[in-house]
């Protein structure tokens, strides 16, 4: 393999736009994937239709080994530009290092194992950054039998992740009164007061000592500057490295109530993703290192961060499962996502060196 060809893959995937609500868009790089993959291995890949949404699919249809990826981004068509720019070390488009240099690392590492087909699949679906609601049921059958799930996304500084925050999200609206609020507010049943009070609730929730966080974000209220609002919503975001923890949060947002007797509200949302605990990384992570001193490398090092990944719904279905193998560099869903080019054949290298240890 040369750096300038993997490049040159990469940069038609990048360019190739994808932002994961755009099917027409997912469509055309899943295609792209699958024509990349016939240019690199010996055997097809294919597209899978997974709850109507396209799954790209190469290899073993009941796998020991799965890399897992996504091919979809955060980024609006033309909301990041340029799509592609080298500078020095650094290459810089959207979703490079979320995920596509990751999905495109796996791909490349099988070029170095013969059979690899029979055993592995690389998996890339097209949902991920939106809650995999279409291939989480995918995701947990096959890992449900397999013996080890290696999840492509974007390292920590070079580093493994052995341990993410599980999720959940909620969507919360007050149904307040409508009045006039100057000539008589009184006569009105105010949401966004409801909707503070509830802000006010959920604060109380965070607990620092678990890694517990329970963020209000996105906030909507009222319809005109002279009317009481009759209507208020808010978006929360709530994570934790504890299942216990998302457990207790849900119950008590579930127990929400708002302050006015008759105001009303309704609560949408839940657990979305298990945290990937420790328990299911560390044989995983143990080899991984075992194999970067056999290739002479430095320790590859581990981090537990708080955003979560498909690994997550891979290791609640009972497979081991290690996550941050994907490419070096910076700045996922941020305006300076980039990779740095250097690290590209020692990270093929060290994947292609884990798989074969696994399937010995």
């Amino acid at each position: 393999m040369t750096t300038a060809t993997f490049l040159a893959d990469l940069e038609k995937l990048v360019r190739t736009q994808s932002p994961s609500e755009d099917l027409e868009a997912i469509r055309k790089v899943m295609e792209l994937a699958v024509e990349i993959s016939a240019s690199n291995l010996p055997h097809p890949a294919q597209i899978v239709i997974e709850e109507e949404r396209p799954v790209f699919w190469w290899g073993s249809k009941e796998p020991e080994i799965i890399l897992l990826a996504h091919l979809d981004t955060v980024w609006p068509i033309d909301s990041f530009l340029p799509l592609w720019q080298i500078n020095g070390d650094e290459i810089a488009g959207p979703g490079i290092f979320d995920m596509k240099a990751g999905f495109l690392q796996a791909l490349y590492s099988l070029k170095e194992i013969p059979d690899a087909h029979t055993k592995v699949a690389l998996i890339a679906t097209s949902d991920e950054e939106t809650g995999s609601k279409s291939s989480r049921k995918l995701i947990q059958r096959l890992a449900s039998s397999a013996r080890a799930v290696l999840v492509l996304e974007a390292s920590l500084d070079g580093k493994a992740k052995i341990g993410r925050k599980g999720t959940s999200m909620y969507h919360i609206v007050i149904h307040g009164r409508a009045s006039h609020a100057g000539l008589e507010p009184e006569k009105g049943i105010n949401a966004t007061i409801e909707i503070a009070r509830i802000v006010e609730q959920v604060m109380k929730l965070n607990d620092q000592s678990h890694g517990t966080t329970v963020v209000p974000t996105l906030m909507r209220s009222g319809s005109t500057t002279n009317t009481v609002p009759a209507l208020a919503e808010l978006d929360i975001d709530s994570r934790s490295f504890l299942y216990s923890e998302l457990e207790r949060i849900d119950a008590a947002i579930n127990d929400l109530k708002p302050m006015h007797p008759e105001a009303r509200i309704e609560i949408v949302g839940g657990i979305n993703r298990p945290p990937l605990e420790l328990a299911s990384t560390a044989a995983l992570y143990e080899t991984l290192e075992k194999v970067a001193a056999q290739l002479g490398m430095a320790p590859i090092g581990s981090a537990s961060v708080g955003g979560a990944s498909d690994g997550n719904f891979a290791a609640a279905a009972g497979a081991p499962t290690l996550d941050g193998l994907g490419a070096v560099g910076d700045g996922a869903h941020a305006a300076h996502e980039h990779i740095l080019a250097s690290s590209i054949p020692t990270r093929i290298s060290l994947l292609a060196g884990l798989i074969k240890e696994l399937l010995k």
